[in-house]
């Protein structure tokens, strides 16, 4: 555990080799093919998307997101007012109504209001847990450190892992395994508890990325290997890469920071509202206030959408999109469904035709693709409430 990791100048970087996962070997041995993400080598496939894909949505995977950051933020006195007023001049939460084990959506906000990042941040018995982007990881712990009391400690844990099992097999594959004070069956959707998995200590949370029932667990990164290994050896899980947790993502209508979520967009024009809390709205006090009070006054000139496409040509992020010949946005995401059989993607458009069934056109590779605005999740979601 590291209190404040220096984050390398962007020559260093340049020269960095991309780093290793606690897992690395165990990916390759399972015939991972590795690619290069946020800084680390990880999985993008085993048996191939489309595959993956559909085995999660109707089984169980098992995701290796320990490029994500992990922070604990706390104080010598344990959690106390001015340890929530601290992280509240950070983020636009309520932590007042965040309950003991739960978990909440948040985002890291500039001064402007713009995206620099969205994250998870639950209560713990003496502070609060945050999850981050690893790719924003390095960022956000300075942005964090930077806008927090003094007297507020802020360790990265970089020591441990974070798994993630998804789909509605998830839930009878792990609690075989999953001991703790209560069952595992008294989590429900964005609530976690502390248990032993395998005999090793593990935070889990019933919460994930893809739109369905699923933990996050974090663990010892030593004891990643073992945990992996005996989770895969229940017989409705397999491992999942990249490239099926952005599909699924992608259907689950959830936005990915660095493509639908940047500097550039703000928690109202990507339809995030839900991600400033109420009291906040009309407090203010944290970074951006004043743009996003006013976003929620006004509203904005562009908002996040769904869009479905006809045929089987999928439109990729930065493809322009028209209403007639008008340019009225960019898409952000997008992909064939497996679930749907048909193209689908995330965008940004006018405020004025964000209407569900509004048609408009892609251009890609020179070609106008025939869309509608669709309402999202394209696939519903299947979270245990």
């Amino acid at each position: 555990m590291s209190e404040y990791p220096v984050t390398p100048d962007e020559d260093e970087a340049e020269d960095l080799a991309p780093l290793t996962l606690p897992l690395d070997a165990w990916h390759r041995e399972q015939g991972g093919r590795m690619v290069e993400f946020a800084g680390y080598m990880m999985p993008v496939q085993y048996e191939g998307i489309m595959a993956e894909h559909l085995w999660t949505r109707e089984n169980a995977g098992l995701f290796d997101v320990s490029h994500m950051g992990q922070v604990y933020i706390s104080s010598e006195d344990g959690i106390t007012a001015d340890l929530e007023a601290a992280i509240e001049t950070a983020l636009p939460i309520d932590l007042s109504t965040l309950k003991l084990g739960a978990v909440r959506y948040s985002l890291l906000l500039d001064e402007e209001g713009g995206i620099l990042d969205d994250l998870m941040v639950t209560r713990w018995k003496t502070g609060f847990y945050l999850v981050v982007n690893g790719a924003t990881k390095w960022d956000d712990i300075g942005t964090l450190r930077e806008l927090l009391a003094d007297e507020v400690t802020l360790n990265h844990l970089d020591e441990s892992a974070l798994l993630a099992l998804q789909g509605p097999k998830a839930f009878a594959a792990l609690e075989r395994h999953a001991k703790g004070e209560y069952p595992l069956s008294a989590l429900t959707f964005m609530k976690g508890g502390q248990f032993t998995l395998g005999g090793v200590d593990a935070w889990i949370s019933r919460s994930g990325y893809t739109g369905e029932d699923g933990f996050e667990i974090s663990i010892p990164g030593e004891a990643a290997e073992d945990i992996a290994r005996l989770l895969c050896g229940e017989p409705e899980v397999k491992p999942i890469g990249l490239g099926a947790r952005d599909s699924l993502r992608l259907e689950a209508g959830l936005p990915l920071y660095g493509h639908d979520l940047s500097p550039e967009t703000s928690a109202v024009d990507a339809d995030l509202k839900f991600a400033v809390n109420k009291r906040r709205r009309s407090e203010g006090g944290f970074p951006g206030a004043e743009r996003v009070i006013a976003d929620f006054t006004d509203g904005t000139a562009r908002r996040r959408i769904g869009l479905t496409l006809e045929g089987r040509m999928a439109a990729r992020e930065g493809a322009k999109i028209f209403n007639e010949n008008q340019e009225v946005g960019i898409v952000t995401s997008g992909g064939f469904s497996p679930s749907l059989q048909h193209p689908i993607a995330m965008a940004y458009v006018d405020a004025a035709l964000v209407a569900e069934g509004t048609a408009l056109t892609i251009e890609m590779r020179g070609k106008r693709l025939d869309a509608k605005v669709a309402a999202m999740p394209f696939v519903p979601h299947r979270y245990h409430r």
